[in-house]
């Protein structure tokens, strides 16, 4: 996959993105009670025309943060201002784009060869063996 598609994609992401402002908890004192510097970014994940596996991928990485109406939910508190907060959202929301676009590797089958395989079925046979002379002793065996 070329490197232009995120780019396309966040492009269109920060295009539909709509920010809201709400008075929350986190730093800033008294500040923090008087000035709305929480940043609330919520995306429409089906209005970006994501692929099928990139859009499974994204779901998966937002769990709770993406609603039944595809609205993806990105608050910002931890900054004192309103713009530091609103860029540390826009730049979670790139962050989670750019990981929903990356394919996980695929996983390399192990290959054991003979002997391996000799080994490992001599030491399973001799933990059996092991575990088969636990238990009660009859009054047989003295």
């Amino acid at each position: 996959m070329d490197d232009s598609a995120p780019q396309d994609v966040i492009a269109r992401a920060h295009a539909h993105a709509e920010e809201s402002f709400l008075a929350g908890s986190g730093p800033g004192g008294q500040n923090a009670n008087k000035v709305a510097t929480e940043v609330q970014l919520r995306v429409n994940v089906y209005a970006l025309r994501l692929a099928p596996p990139v859009l499974e991928r994204l779901r998966d990485q937002a769990g709770s943060k993406l609603t039944a109406a595809g609205d993806l939910i990105i608050t910002a508190r931890s900054h004192r201002t309103q713009e530091a907060n609103r860029s540390e959202a826009r730049e979670k929301l790139e962050a989670m784009l750019e990981a929903a676009h990356r394919a996980p590797k695929k996983r390399a089958r192990s290959r054991v060869n003979r002997v391996g395989k000799t080994q490992r079925l001599k030491a399973k046979k001799a933990r059996g063996d092991v575990k088969a002379k636990r238990g009660k002793v009859s009054r047989s065996d003295w």
